[in-house]
Order: C-alpha cells, then sequence, then structure tokens
C-alpha cells in the first residue's frame, strides 16, 4: 500500500490543522494506521495510531492526549489527524504509516512498514 500525506502549514499557536493521509491499493482496511513526527535534530516519535476497524482502539502519546483526534474512512482509504490548540513544539515533519503488528506495539515506529512522504508542520508563537 503506498500512502500520501497532506495538510502541512504554517499555523500560530493555538489553531488547529486537520492531517489526511490516503492510502491506494484495496487492502487498507487490514492495517493498523499511525502518525509519527520527527522535529530536527530529534528522532522520530509516535504521535497516535487507530486500529484497523475504527470504531474500537485509538492511542496517544501523552503530550498530544485531548488536542490531537486519530480517525479513518476505510471506505475512502484515509486515515486523519485533527489537531488543535497546536504549540510550537508540535511543530515537526508529520508522517503517516501502517502496519499489522499486534495493537500492543504500535507505538514502535520499527513495526510500520509503509510510510507516507511527510508533511510539515510548523507552529509559531
Amino acid at each position: 500500500v503506498q500512502l500520501q500525506a497532506s495538510g502541512g502549514g504554517l499555523v500560530q499557536a493555538g489553531d488547529s490543522l486537520r492531517l489526511s493521509c490516503t492510502a491506494s491499493g484495496r487492502t487498507f482496511r487490514n492495517f493498523h494506521a499511525g502518525w509519527f513526527r520527527q522535529a530536527p535534530g530529534k528522532e522520530r516519535e509516535f504521535v497516535a495510531a487507530i486500529n484497523r476497524s475504527g470504531y474500537a482502539s485509538t492511542r496517544y502519546q501523552d503530550s498530544v492526549k485531548g488536542r490531537f483526534t486519530i480517525s479513518r474512512d476505510n471506505v475512502k482509504n484515509t486515515v486523519y489527524l485533527q489537531m488543535n490548540s497546536l504549540k510550537p513544539e508540535d511543530t515537526a515533519v508529520y508522517y503517516c504509516a501502517v502496519t499489522v503488528v499486534v495493537w500492543s506495539y504500535v507505538d514502535s515506529a520499527r513495526y510500520y512498514t509503509n510510510w507516507g512522504q511527510g508533511t510539515q508542520v510548523t507552529v509559531s508563537s
């Protein structure tokens, strides 16, 4: 499956953005989907994940809980990341990815097999 991320941009602190990641192929529904981010000089870190069905399980990094919401539409083959109350420390390149790993490990980038190209999010103070 190939992934195409979009929706990044330059915003001010407190603003919102919605990232989208559209997958090619009909097997998208077989994968858990996740968002990761990488700031300059830092390692890639987990942001959020959603399970295959989209109805049951989601997981978030502690720093984004209550501000970010991950969702998916398996008909449109798309996963979303709604980001509210953005902070300067959210500035990073955001990547979407998919995995078939057991749910316990969805916060680990090493288990993701397909990645999008990344979309830049910059939050000014």
